[in-house]
Protein backbone atom coordinates (compact mmCIF):
# COMPACT_ATOMS: atom_id res chain seq x y z
CA UNK A 1 0.00 0.00 0.00
CA UNK A 2 0.97 3.88 -0.73
CA UNK A 3 1.55 5.58 2.68
CA UNK A 4 -1.62 8.01 1.54
CA UNK A 5 -3.66 4.42 1.13
CA UNK A 6 -6.11 3.81 3.82
CA UNK A 7 -7.36 -0.23 3.07
CA UNK A 8 -10.96 -1.09 4.70
CA UNK A 9 -11.26 -4.63 4.74
CA UNK A 10 -14.26 -5.95 7.26
CA UNK A 11 -17.10 -9.08 6.54
CA UNK A 12 -18.79 -8.66 3.25
CA UNK A 13 -22.13 -7.84 3.47
CA UNK A 14 -25.31 -5.76 2.72
CA UNK A 15 -25.34 -2.13 3.01
CA UNK A 16 -28.47 -2.17 4.77
CA UNK A 17 -27.42 -4.69 7.51
CA UNK A 18 -24.26 -2.67 8.12
CA UNK A 19 -26.81 0.19 9.00
CA UNK A 20 -29.07 -1.92 11.22
CA UNK A 21 -26.30 -3.38 13.14
CA UNK A 22 -24.58 0.13 13.62
CA UNK A 23 -27.31 1.25 16.20
CA UNK A 24 -26.43 0.21 19.65
CA UNK A 25 -28.34 1.34 22.35
CA UNK A 26 -26.62 1.16 26.48
CA UNK A 27 -29.96 1.31 28.31
CA UNK A 28 -28.47 2.26 31.39
CA UNK A 29 -26.85 5.23 29.66
CA UNK A 30 -29.34 6.23 27.68
CA UNK A 31 -26.78 6.25 25.07
CA UNK A 32 -26.54 5.22 21.54
CA UNK A 33 -23.58 4.44 19.35
CA UNK A 34 -23.73 4.12 15.49
CA UNK A 35 -21.80 4.79 12.21
CA UNK A 36 -22.65 6.92 9.31
CA UNK A 37 -21.31 5.60 6.57
CA UNK A 38 -20.26 7.22 3.12
CA UNK A 39 -21.85 7.66 -0.57
CA UNK A 40 -20.91 6.99 -4.31
CA UNK A 41 -22.89 8.17 -7.26
CA UNK A 42 -23.33 5.62 -10.05
CA UNK A 43 -24.67 8.12 -12.51
CA UNK A 44 -25.52 11.66 -11.84
CA UNK A 45 -28.05 13.20 -14.63
CA UNK A 46 -28.83 17.10 -14.20
CA UNK A 47 -31.56 18.58 -15.55
CA UNK A 48 -32.76 22.50 -15.58
CA UNK A 49 -33.47 24.67 -12.66
CA UNK A 50 -36.44 24.77 -10.56
CA UNK A 51 -38.50 27.89 -9.51
CA UNK A 52 -37.51 27.07 -6.02
CA UNK A 53 -33.70 27.33 -7.18
CA UNK A 54 -32.60 23.74 -7.02
CA UNK A 55 -31.83 21.36 -10.17
CA UNK A 56 -33.87 18.32 -10.93
CA UNK A 57 -30.93 15.20 -10.38
CA UNK A 58 -31.33 11.77 -11.27
CA UNK A 59 -28.62 9.67 -9.81
CA UNK A 60 -27.67 6.13 -7.76
CA UNK A 61 -26.34 6.29 -4.54
CA UNK A 62 -24.65 3.33 -3.13
CA UNK A 63 -23.33 2.96 0.42
CA UNK A 64 -19.31 3.14 0.27
CA UNK A 65 -18.06 1.01 3.45
CA UNK A 66 -16.19 4.39 4.70
CA UNK A 67 -18.00 5.87 7.77
CA UNK A 68 -17.68 8.19 10.68
CA UNK A 69 -18.58 7.27 14.51
CA UNK A 70 -21.21 8.92 16.54
CA UNK A 71 -22.14 8.24 20.05
CA UNK A 72 -25.26 10.21 21.78
CA UNK A 73 -26.73 10.67 24.90
CA UNK A 74 -30.14 11.31 26.35
CA UNK A 75 -30.50 14.74 28.95
CA UNK A 76 -32.96 16.46 30.30
CA UNK A 77 -31.81 19.87 30.26
CA UNK A 78 -32.50 20.92 26.57
CA UNK A 79 -28.82 21.54 25.31
CA UNK A 80 -27.31 19.83 22.19
CA UNK A 81 -23.89 19.82 22.77
CA UNK A 82 -21.38 18.70 20.45
CA UNK A 83 -17.52 17.70 19.99
CA UNK A 84 -15.46 16.11 17.38
CA UNK A 85 -12.43 14.56 17.00
CA UNK A 86 -10.57 13.32 13.55
CA UNK A 87 -10.98 15.66 10.79
CA UNK A 88 -11.59 19.21 11.92
CA UNK A 89 -15.44 20.17 10.51
CA UNK A 90 -15.13 23.98 8.90
CA UNK A 91 -17.10 26.68 10.83
CA UNK A 92 -20.82 26.68 9.56
CA UNK A 93 -20.50 23.32 8.48
CA UNK A 94 -21.80 21.27 11.08
CA UNK A 95 -24.84 19.26 10.49
CA UNK A 96 -24.74 17.10 13.16
CA UNK A 97 -26.12 20.16 15.57
CA UNK A 98 -28.69 21.77 12.92
CA UNK A 99 -30.10 17.99 12.75
CA UNK A 100 -30.32 17.76 15.94
CA UNK A 101 -32.00 21.24 16.71
CA UNK A 102 -33.93 21.15 13.41
CA UNK A 103 -35.88 17.39 15.27
CA UNK A 104 -36.08 19.21 18.52
CA UNK A 105 -38.12 21.85 17.21
CA UNK A 106 -40.18 20.23 14.40
CA UNK A 107 -41.06 17.52 17.52
CA UNK A 108 -41.60 20.10 20.20
CA UNK A 109 -38.84 17.94 22.55
CA UNK A 110 -37.38 19.83 25.23
CA UNK A 111 -35.17 17.29 25.79
CA UNK A 112 -31.25 17.77 24.64
CA UNK A 113 -28.60 15.66 23.72
CA UNK A 114 -24.30 15.32 23.65
CA UNK A 115 -23.24 14.25 20.59
CA UNK A 116 -19.62 12.97 19.78
CA UNK A 117 -18.45 12.27 16.27
CA UNK A 118 -14.90 10.45 15.29
CA UNK A 119 -14.62 11.99 12.03
CA UNK A 120 -12.85 10.09 8.84
CA UNK A 121 -14.63 10.81 5.85
CA UNK A 122 -12.83 13.52 3.92
CA UNK A 123 -14.65 16.66 3.94
CA UNK A 124 -16.23 18.41 1.02
CA UNK A 125 -15.67 15.96 -1.79
CA UNK A 126 -19.04 14.55 -2.83
CA UNK A 127 -18.96 11.38 -0.54
CA UNK A 128 -21.80 12.90 1.77
CA UNK A 129 -20.07 13.00 5.00
CA UNK A 130 -22.04 15.78 6.46
CA UNK A 131 -25.12 14.40 5.29
CA UNK A 132 -25.00 10.87 6.63
CA UNK A 133 -23.62 12.25 9.63
CA UNK A 134 -26.60 14.59 9.85
CA UNK A 135 -28.91 11.28 9.51
CA UNK A 136 -27.28 9.15 11.66
CA UNK A 137 -27.72 12.05 14.51
CA UNK A 138 -31.30 12.03 13.11
CA UNK A 139 -31.40 8.02 13.41
CA UNK A 140 -30.09 8.23 16.86
CA UNK A 141 -32.61 10.90 18.45
CA UNK A 142 -35.40 9.27 16.57
CA UNK A 143 -34.53 6.31 18.67
CA UNK A 144 -34.09 7.63 22.01
CA UNK A 145 -37.03 10.31 21.87
CA UNK A 146 -39.30 7.99 20.01
CA UNK A 147 -40.09 9.70 16.92
CA UNK A 148 -40.98 7.33 13.42
CA UNK A 149 -39.24 7.24 10.18
CA UNK A 150 -41.41 9.54 8.38
CA UNK A 151 -40.77 11.86 10.91
CA UNK A 152 -37.18 11.96 10.19
CA UNK A 153 -37.28 11.89 6.67
CA UNK A 154 -39.39 15.09 6.54
CA UNK A 155 -36.89 16.49 8.89
CA UNK A 156 -34.14 15.46 6.84
CA UNK A 157 -35.29 17.16 3.68
CA UNK A 158 -35.35 20.44 5.49
CA UNK A 159 -31.22 20.11 5.99
CA UNK A 160 -29.98 19.05 2.79
CA UNK A 161 -31.07 17.17 -0.49
CA UNK A 162 -29.00 13.55 -0.01
CA UNK A 163 -29.31 13.63 4.08
CA UNK A 164 -32.96 11.59 3.08
CA UNK A 165 -31.29 8.57 1.59
CA UNK A 166 -28.78 8.30 4.76
CA UNK A 167 -32.12 7.84 6.94
CA UNK A 168 -32.33 4.41 5.22
CA UNK A 169 -29.19 3.79 3.11
CA UNK A 170 -27.95 1.00 0.92
CA UNK A 171 -28.50 1.11 -3.13
CA UNK A 172 -31.22 3.63 -4.19
CA UNK A 173 -32.10 5.77 -7.48
CA UNK A 174 -32.68 9.22 -6.21
CA UNK A 175 -35.04 12.04 -8.56
CA UNK A 176 -36.01 15.23 -7.31
CA UNK A 177 -33.44 17.24 -5.71
CA UNK A 178 -32.39 13.64 -4.66
CA UNK A 179 -34.67 13.02 -2.16
CA UNK A 180 -37.34 11.27 -3.75
CA UNK A 181 -35.94 7.14 -3.36
CA UNK A 182 -36.56 4.26 -5.54
CA UNK A 183 -34.66 1.46 -3.20
CA UNK A 184 -32.98 -1.32 -5.63
CA UNK A 185 -31.22 -4.70 -4.74
CA UNK A 186 -28.52 -3.87 -6.99
CA UNK A 187 -25.02 -5.07 -5.81
CA UNK A 188 -21.79 -4.27 -7.29
CA UNK A 189 -19.16 -7.39 -6.87
CA UNK A 190 -16.27 -5.09 -7.17
CA UNK A 191 -13.58 -3.84 -5.18
CA UNK A 192 -14.31 0.05 -4.48
CA UNK A 193 -10.85 1.92 -5.13
CA UNK A 194 -11.42 5.77 -3.86
CA UNK A 195 -9.46 8.82 -4.42
CA UNK A 196 -9.14 12.16 -3.22
CA UNK A 197 -7.16 14.52 -4.20
CA UNK A 198 -6.20 17.68 -2.34
CA UNK A 199 -9.03 20.15 -4.51
CA UNK A 200 -11.97 21.65 -3.15
CA UNK A 201 -14.61 21.39 -5.57
CA UNK A 202 -17.61 24.11 -4.88
CA UNK A 203 -20.65 22.50 -5.67
CA UNK A 204 -22.86 25.98 -6.36
CA UNK A 205 -20.02 26.58 -8.28
CA UNK A 206 -20.63 23.19 -10.48
CA UNK A 207 -24.38 23.42 -10.89
CA UNK A 208 -23.36 27.28 -12.43
CA UNK A 209 -21.06 25.80 -15.03
CA UNK A 210 -22.75 22.34 -15.74
CA UNK A 211 -24.55 21.96 -19.48
CA UNK A 212 -28.08 20.83 -17.95
CA UNK A 213 -30.06 18.00 -20.06
CA UNK A 214 -33.00 19.00 -21.65
CA UNK A 215 -36.49 18.19 -20.60
CA UNK A 216 -37.43 16.98 -16.98
CA UNK A 217 -35.68 13.86 -15.96
CA UNK A 218 -37.61 10.28 -17.70
CA UNK A 219 -36.43 7.39 -15.46
CA UNK A 220 -34.05 6.08 -17.78
CA UNK A 221 -31.30 5.79 -15.16
CA UNK A 222 -33.75 3.85 -12.82
CA UNK A 223 -34.75 1.50 -15.71
CA UNK A 224 -31.02 1.01 -16.47
CA UNK A 225 -30.72 0.28 -13.07
CA UNK A 226 -33.48 -1.63 -12.56
CA UNK A 227 -31.99 -3.99 -15.26
CA UNK A 228 -28.58 -3.74 -13.59
CA UNK A 229 -30.17 -6.36 -10.78
CA UNK A 230 -29.59 -9.30 -13.27
CA UNK A 231 -26.18 -7.48 -15.50
CA UNK A 232 -24.69 -4.58 -14.00
CA UNK A 233 -22.33 -4.08 -16.97
CA UNK A 234 -24.48 -2.37 -19.28
CA UNK A 235 -25.79 -0.11 -16.58
CA UNK A 236 -22.59 1.13 -15.72
CA UNK A 237 -21.69 1.78 -19.88
CA UNK A 238 -24.66 4.12 -19.30
CA UNK A 239 -24.29 5.66 -15.84
CA UNK A 240 -22.39 9.24 -16.36
CA UNK A 241 -21.93 11.86 -14.30
CA UNK A 242 -22.49 15.11 -15.76
CA UNK A 243 -20.38 17.17 -13.76
CA UNK A 244 -16.84 15.01 -14.98
CA UNK A 245 -16.19 16.47 -18.30
CA UNK A 246 -15.96 20.19 -16.73
CA UNK A 247 -14.80 19.75 -13.21
CA UNK A 248 -12.22 17.45 -14.63
CA UNK A 249 -10.92 19.72 -17.16
CA UNK A 250 -11.04 22.73 -14.57
CA UNK A 251 -8.97 20.62 -12.73
CA UNK A 252 -6.33 18.51 -13.80
CA UNK A 253 -5.46 16.60 -10.80
CA UNK A 254 -8.64 15.18 -10.75
CA UNK A 255 -8.45 14.25 -14.32
CA UNK A 256 -5.05 12.81 -13.81
CA UNK A 257 -6.76 10.60 -11.24
CA UNK A 258 -9.55 9.33 -13.38
CA UNK A 259 -7.27 8.74 -16.09
CA UNK A 260 -5.27 6.55 -13.93
CA UNK A 261 -7.93 4.26 -12.36
CA UNK A 262 -9.16 3.41 -16.50
CA UNK A 263 -5.58 2.44 -17.47
CA UNK A 264 -5.19 0.70 -14.40
CA UNK A 265 -7.93 -1.73 -15.36
CA UNK A 266 -11.27 -0.20 -13.71
CA UNK A 267 -14.60 -1.61 -15.05
CA UNK A 268 -15.97 1.67 -14.18
CA UNK A 269 -14.89 5.50 -12.88
CA UNK A 270 -16.34 8.46 -12.16
CA UNK A 271 -16.52 11.52 -10.04
CA UNK A 272 -18.89 11.36 -7.20
CA UNK A 273 -20.95 14.12 -6.62
CA UNK A 274 -19.70 17.21 -8.06
CA UNK A 275 -16.21 16.06 -6.81
CA UNK A 276 -13.28 15.90 -5.86
CA UNK A 277 -13.70 12.14 -5.08
CA UNK A 278 -13.13 9.93 -7.85
CA UNK A 279 -13.56 5.97 -7.92
CA UNK A 280 -12.97 3.39 -9.79
CA UNK A 281 -14.75 -0.23 -9.63
CA UNK A 282 -12.62 -3.43 -9.70
CA UNK A 283 -12.95 -7.28 -10.58
CA UNK A 284 -10.23 -7.96 -8.17
CA UNK A 285 -8.56 -6.78 -4.72
CA UNK A 286 -5.34 -7.48 -6.55
CA UNK A 287 -5.91 -5.06 -9.67
CA UNK A 288 -7.03 -2.51 -7.37
CA UNK A 289 -4.37 -2.94 -4.63
CA UNK A 290 -2.29 -2.32 -7.98
CA UNK A 291 -4.10 0.75 -9.00
CA UNK A 292 -3.61 2.14 -5.38
CA UNK A 293 0.31 2.45 -6.18
CA UNK A 294 -0.08 3.61 -9.19
CA UNK A 295 -2.14 6.30 -7.63
CA UNK A 296 0.15 6.94 -5.14
CA UNK A 297 2.87 7.33 -7.68
CA UNK A 298 1.19 9.78 -9.50
CA UNK A 299 -0.49 11.92 -7.04
CA UNK A 300 1.26 11.66 -3.78
CA UNK A 301 -1.06 13.91 -2.05
CA UNK A 302 -4.02 11.87 -2.96
CA UNK A 303 -5.84 10.23 -0.27
CA UNK A 304 -6.94 6.71 -1.63
CA UNK A 305 -9.23 3.81 0.21
CA UNK A 306 -10.02 0.46 -0.75
CA UNK A 307 -13.11 -0.92 0.23
CA UNK A 308 -14.60 -4.51 -0.37
CA UNK A 309 -17.56 -5.19 -2.54
CA UNK A 310 -20.83 -5.95 -0.88
CA UNK A 311 -22.62 -9.12 -2.70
Amino acid sequence: MTAGMSYLERETDSPSRLIRDSLQMDPAKNAITLRAYAKINLGLFVYGMRKDGYHDIETIFHLLDLYDELSIDHSDDGLIRFEAAGRPIPEGKNLCVRAAAALKDACEIDRGAAIRLLKRIPIGAGLGGGSSDAAAVLRGLGSLWGVPDEKLVHVAGRIGSDVPYFIRPGTAYGSGRGEILHYLELRLPYWILTAIPPIHVSTAWAYRQVSTRPGKPDGRLLEAALKAEVDVRPFLAFARNDFEAFVSAEHPKIRLALETLWRSGAEYASLSGSGSAVFGLYASKKIAEDAGQLLGGVGPAFEVFLTPPHL
